[in-house]
């Protein structure tokens, strides 16, 4: 069992950046993959990135280019940054990690981008 927390969301403006984090209640070392997906509000959810141990990364054709994940294995950590935000980036933010084939999910962070 992992238990996953968020932090980071908010409020920007177009064009700004927010960095959000994720801390696991243990070792992420062997957690593989985590990262993020987002739903905005009358969309289903969509992955927007992941990560796994070695840094190996994909990213959602959306958010290439101006969001990066990274992990932090001694701070059990994953974290997201965002640049060039735009309105459509307005969602909230999930974190998820696979451990053994179990998903485990954060209780999310709302980001919200205005025009």
């Amino acid at each position: 069992q992992v238990q996953l927390v968020e932090s980071g969301g908010g409020l920007v403006q177009a064009g700004g950046s927010l960095r959000l984090s994720c801390a696991a209640s243990g070792s992420i070392s062997s957690i593989n993959p985590m990262g993020w997906y987002r739903q905005a509000p009358g969309k289903q959810r969509e992955l927007v990135t992941a990560i796994v141990s070695g840094s190996s990364t994909n990213y959602a054709d959306s958010v290439k280019g101006r969001f990066t994940i990274s992990r932090d294995n001694a701070k059990n950590t994953v974290y997201l940054q965002m640049s060039s935000l735009k309105p459509e980036d307005t969602a909230v933010y999930y974190c998820y990690a696979n451990l053994y084939g179990i998903v485990h999910w954060g209780q999310g962070t709302q980001v919200t981008v205005s025009s």
